[in-house]
């Protein structure tokens, strides 16, 4: 990457909706504009998990403007993240097509372990490099994550289900603050972490460090009003809580350094933060200037490094685990992937779907670890459910149905065959892997596939099917499989 290149974040968080702009230089970058929106995305779920039209409409208006801010940047210079409330929304696909739509790049919907990844990734990066154990705990709106970690290496992460969002709406609800609301959200807190325990012990690290906005708040509120600048302490967290139970309503809540976003979701913040101190032992957390954006810029460098994309070392961690074929893998994915650039002119859209076929083909022969019959429902469960550093969900998911429809019958993808870049890419898939039935590299050369106007065209040189008589024979079961689905395959099998 070239010094000087600017590089973009975006956080669609459950409670606010943040913008970071950075410039590259030697392997660091420099702050160059930092935008924050307060959305409340997290509070437009209903009780049956769809977002409203109101919170989705927030959040298109608020991308909007960030597009506007973005203009000239190129795709490999943005990446947007989106976590907790989107993993939750169940009509979360009609939100972003109309948000990608508006911001004109994609945006990842990310597991809690990618968004754990990413949230070290920014903390360490801003801290002074050590060998301490750090304990690192991000409060968001509707997820807390934790994550164990020594040097830029995150070591232990996990996400768990609840945040300043849910629990304001959950214990504080009308703006009450008292003893008793306090009480329950401190019980209900524990409940939901106490398993943390055992992953985060106290004896594994030595500084405990708070990134992003409830704890950034909590230490604002507290440097304010006199006590130690840059350190949340025990007893300036138990002071808060007795400030807030006086008041005994948000809106009779007085304290100088209180900004307005931050009040509706103050009681839900502190409830949670409280809990992790009494659940740990803190006795104090220093807050961190990193967070998840900046982890998500500093991603951005690794994947223009050779070699630094942490997908690809996700994919050679994931082949290695379940004791994949490489030999067999590499070829099925040359294969999948020289047929797939026959018909799809490499852009850079196409050269992402390529990509991400690359690594289905990789990756395609996981399930048989499990068992070899219906292996491809196996990889396919593995690739939906697994904690893959660096992938979407959605990325993640594509691949799964990648997996899935390697082999046999069509109709359990007939809704994403719908697409024709995932058509494409199927026909890849599948055709690589009967042509590659000897687990040799086959003549596929000769070969020539075409797709248009939602037809394939496949055809050979004179005399393949001579020389390949099993792979002709495969080749036209396939052609019929097709037929059962709404797009035509035919073939000239000389």
């Amino acid at each position: 990457m070239q010094n000087g290149t600017l590089l973009a974040a975006i956080d669609l968080g459950s409670n606010s909706f943040r913008l970071e702009i950075g410039r590259y230089h030697s392997g660091h970058i420099e702050r160059i504009e930092y935008i924050k929106e307060t959305v409340r995305q997290g509070n437009g779920l209903d009780e049956n998990k769809n977002l409203s039209l109101a919170a989705m409409q927030r959040g298109w208006e608020c991308l909007a403007r960030f597009a506007e801010r973005l203009h000239g940047f190129k795709r490999q210079q943005v990446r947007a993240v989106a976590t907790q409330t989107l993993r939750e929304a169940k009509n979360r696909d009609d939100f972003l097509r109309k948000a990608q739509a508006i911001l004109g790049f994609a945006i990842e919907v990310v597991s809690g372990h990618e968004e754990a990844r990413l949230i070290y990734q920014g903390v360490s990066r801003l801290l002074p490099q050590s060998d301490e154990k750090r304990l690192v705990v991000d409060i968001g709106g509707r997820s807390t994550e934790m994550i164990l970690g020594q040097g830029y290496q995150a070591n232990r992460m996990e996400s768990y289900r609840l945040g300043s969002v849910a629990w304001s709406t959950g214990y504080f609800a009308k703006g009450l603050f008292t003893a008793a609301a306090f009480k329950t959200a401190d019980i209900a807190a524990k409940a939901v972490l106490d398993q943390a325990l055992d992953s985060f012990p106290p004896a594994d690290w030595s500084v405990a460090y708070g990134s992003s906005g409830t704890v950034g708040a909590v230490a604002d509120l507290l440097s304010v009003n006199g006590w130690a600048s840059g350190v949340i302490t025990r007893s300036g967290l138990d002071w808060l809580v007795e400030r807030m139970i006086k008041a005994g309503h948000i809106d009779q809540f007085k304290v100088e350094g209180l900004k307005e976003d931050r009040r509706p979701v103050l009681g839900g913040g502190v409830s949670v933060l409280r809990a992790i101190f009494d659940l740990f032992d803190i006795q104090q957390m220093v807050p961190a200037q990193g967070a998840l954006r900046q982890g998500a810029l500093y991603d951005l460098i690794d994947r223009d490094t050779d070699g630094g994309d942490v997908r690809e070392r996700t994919v050679r961690w994931l082949a290695t685990r379940f004791s994949v074929d490489e030999a067999q893998a590499q070829r099925v994915s040359a294969v999948s992937t020289a047929l797939f650039a026959q018909m799809a002119a490499l852009d850079a859209q196409n050269e992402r779907y390529s990509q991400k076929l690359a690594w289905a083909a990789r990756l395609h022969e996981i399930g048989t670890h499990i068992s070899h019959d219906r292996s491809y429902h196996h990889g396919a469960y593995i690739l939906d459910n697994v904690d893959a550093p660096g992938f979407s969900i959605p990325e993640l998911h594509r691949m799964s149905e990648l997996v899935l429809g390697q082999r046999g019958k069509l109709r359990k993808l007939e809704q994403s065959l719908t697409d024709d870049l995932f058509a494409m890419q199927l026909m890849s898939l599948r055709l690589a892997v009967l042509l590659c039935h000897a687990r040799q590299m086959p003549e596929h050369e000769s070969i020539k596939l075409s797709f248009k106007s939602g037809a394939f065209k496949l055809s050979t040189n004179p005399g393949w099917a001579k020389r390949y008589p099993q792979s002709a024979w495969l080749l036209g079961e396939e052609v019929l499989a097709w037929q059962k689905t709404t797009w035509k395959f035919t073939a000239d099998i000389r």
